[in-house]
């Protein structure tokens, strides 16, 4: 059984489309009318060779740089500047 999203689908009915494909569906992704992906479960078979994203898989591009010792500490003083500093002292 197929059930189609849009990319705004995605973003604002994450839990949804996870409970519909958790159920057994099929979820088509649309590009102007086009499909463009499926979202499927994953059968425990294929889940063995799927890579787990380790805990600084986004930090990862910093990850060769020796200019920085610490990659999560510069995230988080990179995300300083950007962020208000709404109950905390600056």
């Amino acid at each position: 059984m197929y059930m189609n999203a849009t990319s705004k689908d995605l973003r604002y009915k994450t839990k949804a489309i996870l409970q519909a494909v958790a159920a057994g569906k099929q979820v088509v992704i649309p590009h102007r009318g086009v499909p463009k992906a499926v979202i499927r479960a994953i059968t425990k078979s294929a889940a063995v060779d799927i890579p787990l994203a380790d805990e600084d898989c986004v930090t990862g591009m910093w990850a060769d740089r020796e200019d920085i010792d610490d990659v999560a500490q510069h995230v988080r003083n990179l995300r300083r500047g950007s962020m208000p500093a709404i109950g905390r002292e600056v």
